[in-house]
Order: structure tokens, then sequence, then C-alpha cells
């Protein structure tokens, strides 16, 4: 039973089988059920969900069942990734690719699938360079919410933020670090004694080029910090 002092889009997000697949024509799970809350989604464009997925959601809505939007895909038996570790060249865009960390490798060695958390999302299917992943189904005749459980989507929906948080305390760490380097680049730039004035122009040059760049990493960081969570 849901909590009505929850958020509509928590609910619905809670019914939503967090295989973060972007199926529904969303970049994940969560923004796709902001979506359905505000309106300005269906709510039958989640296949992995399936027709059960719509009749839950539908009851949360206090709305009718509808099938499966077919411009989203078709309900199917969940697959998994399989990499063929002979073709496998060690790109890492299928690591890149997985919302969920569930492949594991190194650049220019062989990747593998942690089959138990793999969503069977594709989504690593269309970067391979070399046509290496294929996706099996696991569960027979189960489609939708019979071939997955609600524990498997917390874990999944777990460990699709955490890898979120990963990226982004990465990306800070690397912002940081290409600032400390244009601060001390522009500390050096601004000594300019005994120079030449061509070489002071060169040097002003380089510095507003610097400058510029620092202004709008500011600006680009201000941005983000106003964007709605």
């Amino acid at each position: 039973m849901h909590d009505p002092a929850r958020s509509l889009a928590d609910q619905i997000e809670d019914l939503l089988p967090q295989t973060q697949c972007t199926k529904c024509g969303y970049p994940a799970c969560r923004p796709y059920a902001v979506a359905i809350a505000d309106g300005s989604a269906n709510y039958n464009q989640c296949p992995p969900g399936g027709a059960e997925g719509i009749a839950r959601l539908a009851a949360v809505l206090g709305k009718p069942f509808i099938p499966l939007n077919p411009l989203n895909g078709v309900e199917r038996p969940r697959p998994v990734a399989v990499i063929d570790e002979a073709i496998c060249i060690g790109c890492t865009l299928c690591i890149q690719a997985c919302p969920v960390d569930a492949i594991v490798g190194a650049a220019k060695q062989m990747h593998t699938v942690i089959p138990d958390l793999c969503t069977g999302c594709d989504l690593c299917v269309a970067p391979c360079p070399v046509d290496c992943i294929a996706m099996i189904p696991v569960t027979e005749n189960k489609t939708g919410w019979q071939a997955w459980s609600s524990d498997q989507a917390d874990a999944a929906r777990e460990r699709f933020h955490h890898r979120q948080l990963r990226l982004r305390q990465e990306k800070e760490e690397n912002d940081a670090r290409l600032a400390a380097k244009a601060a001390a680049k522009l500390k050096e730039l601004n000594n300019t004694s005994a120079l030449t004035a061509e070489e002071l122009a060169e040097k002003n040059r380089k510095r507003a080029i610097i400058e510029a760049a620092i202004e709008r990493a500011r600006l680009q960081k201000e941005a983000l910090g106003k964007k709605p969570t």
C-alpha cells in the first residue's frame, strides 16, 4: 500500500522496474516517473514493466488499463547481455553504457557481464564496435513483472544511483584538477617581467583564453547547481 504522504512521482517510480533502459523515451526511470506524474508522458511506455506494470500504474493514477505503446517496444522475456570474449577488444564502451555497472573489465582487456546484475536494458549492444554482445533471454516465457521482482528492481535502482554518484564525483575531481592546472598556468602567465612586447602580447592572449575558460567552467558549475534534482 502506498504512503499518501509521498509524492505521486515517488509512488510511480516505485512501480517501474528500474532497468534504466530508456525505452520509455526518458534517460532513466525517475525522469519518466516525473513525466507521468505531471501529465507530460503516458503510463504505457515501459516495455520491461509490460502489461502488469501498466495495470499497476493505472491503479495508482486512477485510470483505465491501456495497451503498451508499440513505439516504445514490446513486452518480452527478460534478456541478459553476454559478451563473446573471443571477439571483445576491450574498448570499454559497453562499460560506459551500462547504467547499473553490470559489466566489468579494463581497457584493452576482455570484458564480462555479471548476469545477476544485468537488467537486460540493451544499452551496451549499440556502442560495441565489433558486435560481440548478444542479448540472451533467461526467463523462458515469463515477461514483464513475471520475469523481474521488486527486490531486483530495488537493487538495480541502488546500483544506478551509486553509479550516478560515482560519475558525478569523478567529474568534480577532474574539474578540480583542471581548475588547479589552469590557475597554476595563469599564475605563470602573470609573471611579465623582462618580456619583449611580442612575448607580453602572447602571454596576454594566453591569459585571456585561460580566464575565459575558467569563467565558462564557473558558469557551468553554477548552472548545474541550480538544476532541480
